[in-house]
């Protein structure tokens, strides 16, 4: 086990989640979500020493994600109130075409992190972590957001702590060229880059998966597993080695929402454990598969026991 005290730190946005459980109706599930906090929650379920870094409201949705974390064991002492900025809220709509998110979002608590506030207690936490994962969408949320993204991921190269990063595209947030600017440069600061086909397409203009990969590995980023949805991950351990499919599991999903962040979380916390790149995304996507059978980015996330007992790894 490695001596450093967290497998697994998160830096980003959590937000209360209202999840429409039927299509047409205004019947909605109150939740919890944010990719990044996704994450971290399916990593510690996953068995990983865990940490979370954000800003919240000292409002009473920022004290239910406190409490949330603590009952999910992730370590909250990198984690700001901020008496004068509300907890972002959002919703999530169901129709033919999948679901859809509307935020509450704008000049939220976690929007005025910045890389003063970072160099605190969240510093030390991503000093001592095996892993620091980040997104786009903590990029997206502001200027001073995606500032302090950057300067995570410096502080993690200095401190030897090895970077994940999803691109997690939102385009209701910021401009395509921004994203697209932004992104790239933190692909080329990631050692591992966790991305969803569809994202890649509208940042890329490339359809073919394996272009895909071949576009992120000439970025700089050694190792990619590209998301596929329904129909598993491509993974690829380093830019000139063999790439190995895992494929998709027939289930009935319900709800996509927060299913690559599951995804992301569990093959963090597979490789904290000493599992090499394919075994852990072959564990990661059975648990993603678990998750799409329930409501909710949290509450459908997968326990360690779950994942071992569905027969997929």
């Amino acid at each position: 086990m490695s001596t450093r005290l967290w497998d697994v730190v998160a830096l980003g946005e959590a937000m209360v989640e209202f999840n429409q459980t039927r299509a047409g109706e205004p019947h909605y599930q109150q939740g919890f979500g944010g990719d990044t906090s996704n994450a971290i929650i399916a990593a510690a379920r996953a068995g990983a020493r865990t940490a979370y870094l954000s800003r919240v409201g000292a409002d009473a949705l920022g004290q239910r994600l406190l409490s949330l974390w603590a009952q999910e064991q992730v370590d909250t002492h990198a984690v700001e109130q901020d008496p004068q900025a509300a907890t972002g809220i959002y919703f999530v709509s169901h129709g033919p075409q999948g679901h859809e998110f509307s935020y509450l979002r704008a000049h939220s608590a976690a929007s005025r992190m910045d890389p003063a506030w970072l160099a605190g207690t969240p510093a030390s936490c991503i000093a001592q972590a095996q892993w620091l994962h980040v997104s786009g969408i903590s990029m997206a949320i502001s200027d001073t957001a995606c500032d302090t993204v950057f300067a995570a991921m410096a502080l993690a190269r200095t401190a030897g702590t090895q970077v994940a990063f999803d691109a997690n595209l939102r385009l209701k947030l910021w401009p395509l060229a921004r994203a697209q600017a932004c992104i790239r440069q933190a692909i080329g600061l990631c050692d591992l880059f966790l991305p969803s086909y569809d994202d890649m397409v509208t940042l890329t203009g490339l359809t073919d998966a394996h272009a895909i990969i071949d576009w992120s590995h000439a970025q700089g980023v050694p190792q990619v597993v590209l998301k596929l949805g329904a129909e598993g991950a491509i993974v690829s351990p380093a830019p000139d080695a063999a790439r190995t499919t895992v494929a998709g599991q027939s289930v009935t999903a319900l709800d996509a929402t927060g299913a690559g962040d599951c995804f992301s979380g569990n093959l963090l916390a597979r490789l904290a454990a000493g599992d090499p790149l394919l075994s852990a995304a072959q564990y990661a996507n059975a648990a993603a598969a678990l998750t799409v059978q329930g409501f909710g980015a949290v509450a459908s996330l997968p326990h360690a026991a779950d994942v071992q007992a569905s027969g997929w790894i």
